[in-house]
This record gives structure tokens, C-alpha cells and sequence, in this order.
């Protein structure tokens, strides 16, 4: 094997795809489930965050009034099931809307299994050192090195942007009163939390990118390997001998019936094949009873054999047999001539005779070739 059909130039196929996420090697952007999981949790808050301070004013309210009486009677298991009671609701519909965009932001980018059990199983390689100093060293590790500078120095000048925007206003919040604080400090929350999702999206844009080519530059394939692919998938000679004879079935079943009728048969030898019979008193002109091409034509052959009928090969006359005439009419005027000699060679053999066999010629403008286009060069059988 030549080192060219061994080189990986060729991309993969859906069944080479298919077979890579079934081993867990699948697309997947873990900086596109991080923005996208930050991005819902945002969203989400900006929705429940009043009932979550609500919650949180409640039990602020109830733990820090008391009296004597109230400190005999504490329940400190009352106490922190009210307070579960009004504070997690809105944390648990944060963290359930988070996990479902993460799995959702992954599922979507197709191109593998949604679980791979084969992921979970124990590798070697997994814990291997040398595994893993070549995952750090390698290409991949430096890839990710990037990336992590890249979050870094993004998200860090967004951080710097917002602080030099609203740290004057924070050193002042001591001076205004409470519930002002507390919407200031909410507003500059949100908003640094949206410059950060920004900045994710950004790092998610790159990202997605680089791992759809990353995966399809690991899964390119070799001429090799298209070939064994092929070979597998057409099966082994006696599959496909085997699914030509279930063909060949389905064809006899089309035309068996009509063959009953026919009189011979001519063929091109074995891609065409067009069955006529000749009844003066029916038609002036041989009938086309079928006609056939590939397994068909194959089916027609075998019927043939079968009864005993002629079956002549006249290449370029079944051709144009096939190309101008339609079942169950006569055979073109010009061909007349063509088709009156078959007729008296087999009404010769059905007599006994041996007569030679006759030499016909074809009109140049009734000449095709295999795809039916015109064909000057077959003139003859």
C-alpha cells in the first residue's frame, strides 16, 4: 500500500462519525455549555430574584425578632424549615434551568450520542502519566492553555472596565440609605454578571469553531480506510451475490407473465434485453411485449433459458429496440428489416434447421449508446 492511501486527506464519514460517538469521541464545547448555563442562571435570577430577596426578607424578619418568650419556645428545627422553605424554591429554579441549558447547549450541536455508557467504564490511559503529560504538552494542552489566557486577560479587562465605571459610586453607598444601597448594589451586580456572559459568549464563539475543526481534522480518513469502509458495507461476494439473486426475483415477478407471450429474445448481452413475438394476425409488425435493463434484463435472460427461447445477442439492435419502442407496441418502421430476419432465424430453428445466423444492420439515426444518447459507431451485431 502506497503511503498516499494512507494519508488522512479525506473527511469522514457519517459512519465513521457514528462509530467515533460511540466511543465518546463527540462534539462538544464546554465553553459553549459554561455561557450558556451562565447566560439561563442570569436570565433566571433577573426573574426570580425578587422572590429570592422575598424569601430572604422573611426569614431575615423572623430570625432577628425575638423576645424572652420566643427564645423559650425555639425550635431551631421550625426555624431552619421555614427558612428552606422560603429560600430554596427560587435556588432550585435557577439550578434546574442551568442544567437543563447545559445539557441542551450540548445535545443540540449533534454529531454524537446524547450518553455514551462506554465514557464511564475504567482506561488505562486515564490514569497513565505519560497519557497524561503528552494530553498537557500535546497540541490539545496547549490549545487549552490558550484558551484559559485568553478567558483570563478577556474577562479580567471587562471586570477592569466595570470597576473604573462604578467604584466611585461604590466607596458612596455608606452615605445613601438602605434600600438605595441594596438597588444599586443589585444593578451593579447584574450588570457586571452581563459583561461577563458577554465575554463568555465571545470565548464560546471561538471555541465552537476550533472543536468542529479539531473533530473533523481527528476523524479525517485515509483512502484505506474508504476503501475497508466500502468493502464492509457492500458486504462480503456472497452477500452481494445473494442480494442480486433477491433482485433478480423481484424482476422475474415483473415480467414473467409477458415472457409467456414472447418469442425470443434479443440482448446487449447482459445489460439490455427486449422479448418480442410476431402474430400477423395481431399485429402487421413484431410487438415489443418487455423490455429490461441490469437485473431485469438478467430475469428476462433466465426465463428465457428456462423455456428454451431464442435468445439472441444483437447489441446495438436490443439498444435501439429499447430506446424507441414502448411495451406492448410494434417495433419502428425502420427496424422492419432488422427484426423480419430474427424472425425467420427462429421460425428456422423451431423447424429443425441450422441456419447461419443472420447479420443485421441498424439505421444510423436509431443507434444508442448505454445511456441512450445517440452512438454512430454501432452499426451492426
Amino acid at each position: 500500500m502506497s503511503d498516499d492511501a494512507n494519508e488522512k486527506n479525506f473527511e469522514a464519514t457519517e459512519k465513521k462519525k457514528q462509530d467515533a460517538a460511540k466511543k465518546g469521541d463527540v462534539l462538544r464545547s464546554k465553553e459553549l455549555a459554561t455561557a450558556a448555563a451562565v447566560a439561563t442562571g442570569v436570565a433566571t435570577l433577573s426573574f426570580v430574584g425578587p422572590w429570592l430577596f422575598g424569601g430572604l426578607e422573611k426569614v431575615a424578619f423572623s430570625s432577628f425578632r425575638f423576645d424572652a418568650a420566643a427564645l423559650e419556645r425555639a425550635d431551631p428545627g421550625a426555624i431552619f424549615g421555614h427558612a428552606a422553605g422560603a429560600v430554596l424554591p427560587p435556588i432550585f429554579t435557577i439550578g434546574c434551568t442551568v442544567i437543563i441549558a447545559t445539557l441542551i447547549s450540548q445535545l443540540l450541536l449533534g454529531e454524537g450520542a446524547p450518553f455514551n455508557p462506554g465514557a464511564i467504564g475504567f482506561k488505562g490511559s486515564k490514569i497513565n502519566p505519560l497519557s497524561g503529560l503528552k494530553r498537557i504538552f500535546g497540541t490539545q494542552g496547549l490549545i487549552e492553555l490558550g484558551k484559559s489566557i485568553l478567558k483570563l486577560v478577556l474577562m479580567g479587562s471587562l471586570a477592569g472596565w466595570w470597576i473604573s465605571q462604578n467604584l466611585p459610586t461604590l466607596l458612596g453607598l455608606g452615605r445613601g440609605s438602605l434600600e438605595a444601597q441594596l438597588a444599586y448594589a443589585w444593578e451593579a451586580g447584574m450588570g457586571l454578571v452581563l459583561l461577563l456572559v458577554i465575554g463568555l459568549a465571545i470565548i464560546a464563539a471561538i471555541d465552537y469553531p476550533l472543536q468542529r475543526f479539531q473533530r473533523n481534522k481527528r476523524l479525517k480518513m485515509s483512502l484505506k480506510e474508504l476503501r475497508d469502509e466500502t468493502k464492509q458495507a457492500e458486504g462480503s461476494p456472497e452477500m452481494k451475490s445473494a442480494r442480486r439473486q433477491r433482485q433478480r426475483d423481484l424482476a422475474r415477478g415483473g415480467v414473467a407473465k409477458a415472457m409467456k407471450e414472447a418469442q425470443f429474445v434479443i440482448v446487449n448481452p447482459m445489460h439490455f434485453a427486449v422479448a418480442l413475438t410476431y402474430d400477423p394476425d395481431l399485429a402487421p409488425a413484431p410487438v415489443l411485449l418487455c423490455k429490461g435493463r441490469g437485473e431485469t434484463a438478467l430475469a428476462m435472460r433466465d426465463i428465457a433459458g428456462e423455456d428454451g427461447m431464442p435468445i439472441l445477442e444483437y447489441p446495438a439492435l436490443a439498444r435501439s429496440v429499447y430506446f424507441t419502442t414502448q411495451v406492448n407496441q410494434m417495433v419502428r418502421e425502420e427496424l422492419y428489416v432488422a427484426i423480419a430476419a430474427l424472425v425467420a432465424f427462429v421460425l428456422s430453428l423451431k423447424r429443425g434447421e441450422r441456419p447461419q445466423r443472420p447479420r443485421v444492420e441498424v439505421p444510423e439515426d436509431l443507434r444508442f449508446d448505454g445511456d441512450g444518447r445517440p452512438d454512430a459507431r454501432a452499426s451492426h451485431a
